[in-house]
């Protein structure tokens, strides 16, 4: 490989992970540089930022459910510590959230979550139709019932993102506006990557936190490309008034079988979301996807209707073949992926950026995000 800049760690991508990757790695002393034509953009700047490890629960899912409840206490400490390093907020609040059900089905499956939650000794409350519509008075009176979820928080993404930015700066940490085409190695052993441009980085550490290009990246063999698939989510913002605002607290819904979140931001705005659609790395924004999340948003909270409608756009969500993210070493020296996050980018960014500073240090990973290795997809691995 030509020589070319030399740095400690280079980290492909500059979403939610690989910034905050890259922050962690570089306040730990590390020349690092990050990669990406559009940092802070992507699945990061789509997504809602629910912190919701509670709601997020799923049968058959404990391990990511535990990670997800770690990565989430995290969230307090990493906020306050980000928002001093940047000198601007980080966008986390603090606000609960309310999981409710619009009909006799879903209120069937909002049950069969309940008892899961229960079993996990999750800290959820029953709530009737009345008291869901006292914390939030915009909900339809057709509701069939909820939970209040006291640890379900969020995090404004973008401002969030750019905080990250923020902080790298301060740190002279340079974000290469270039694509990465490809890794390059040497004997077996990482030697950098190449970019889109010619350019050549040399690196004895590359951090592959590319999302859901992941896998496209040249170079690797078979063995060590991760199992990411991008799965694609439609997702609105309203703009309603900020001095009075329709919305503070985050919903989770499920109406009449689909899946609905609203998330409240300060100044008014509502984030609504988010279909959930197998179509490759297509963004096309629909009309059937946005009628279909107008639809459920005015039957759930009726108010919402009159709200202006300020953006439409698609992401590209991670998706893994269990759901949960890929974190770890692999079999070529060097490298290191933290990607297939799916739903939970936002949530597990803190949690996958302390992980990522233990491996490039060799120390062990979090106890909770020891499972998910990416070792645990090698032909013959234990289930």
């Amino acid at each position: 490989m030509t020589v070319g800049e030399v740095h400690d760690v280079i980290v492909i991508g500059a979403g939610a992970i690989g910034l905050a990757a890259a922050w962690r790695l570089a306040d730990d002393g590390h020349n690092v540089v990050v990669c990406d034509p559009t940092p802070g953009r992507a699945a990061t700047h789509a997504a809602a930022g629910m912190i919701a490890p509670v709601s997020e629960a799923h049968f058959g899912e404990e391990a990511l459910q535990r990670l997800n409840l770690a990565g989430a206490a995290r969230w307090p400490d990493f906020s306050a510590e980000l928002a001093q390093a940047a000198g601007q907020p980080s966008g986390y609040r603090r606000t609960g959230a309310l999981a409710v059900a619009f009909d006799a089905d879903d209120k069937r499956e909002l049950d069969r979550l309940h008892e899961h939650q229960i079993k996990a000794d999750l800290p959820v409350e029953r709530l009737t139709v009345a008291a869901c519509r006292d914390r939030v008075p915009a909900l339809s009176p057709r509701l069939r019932g909820g939970l209040w979820i006291e640890g379900d928080h969020q995090a404004d993404n973008r401002q969030m993102a750019r905080a990250l930015l923020a902080a790298l700066g301060r740190l002279g940490v340079t974000v290469d506006r270039e694509s990465v085409t490809s890794v390059a190695t040497a004997g077996g052993r990482l030697a950098g990557v190449v970019l889109a441009d010619g350019r050549r980085l040399q690196a004895s550490r590359v951090v592959l936190a590319a999302g859901a290009w992941s896998a496209r990246i040249e170079g690797l063999p078979p063995s060590a490309v991760p199992p990411v698939r991008p799965v694609k989510g439609q997702i609105l913002r309203l703009q309603g008034p900020a001095d009075e605002p329709v919305l503070t607290t985050c919903v989770r819904a499920l109406v009449r079988g689909h899946s609905l979140y609203l998330v409240p931001r300060p100044d008014g705005r509502v984030v609504v979301g988010a279909t959930q659609e197998e179509l490759g790395f297509d963004t096309t924004v629909t009309a059937e996807g946005v009628h279909e999340l107008l639809r459920d948003m005015i039957d759930l909270c009726p108010g919402l209707a009159e709200l202006e409608l300020v953006e439409t756009m698609a992401g590209l969500r991670p998706g893994t073949p269990d759901n949960g993210p890929v974190v770890g070493r692999t079999e070529v020296d060097g490298l290191l992926v933290a990607t297939g996050h799916f739903r939970h980018g936002i949530l597990l960014a803190p949690i996958t950026a302390d992980a990522v500073a233990d491996l490039v240090a060799d120390r062990a990973v979090p106890d909770e995000m020891a499972p998910f290795d990416p070792d645990r997809f090698a032909v013959g691995a234990r289930s």
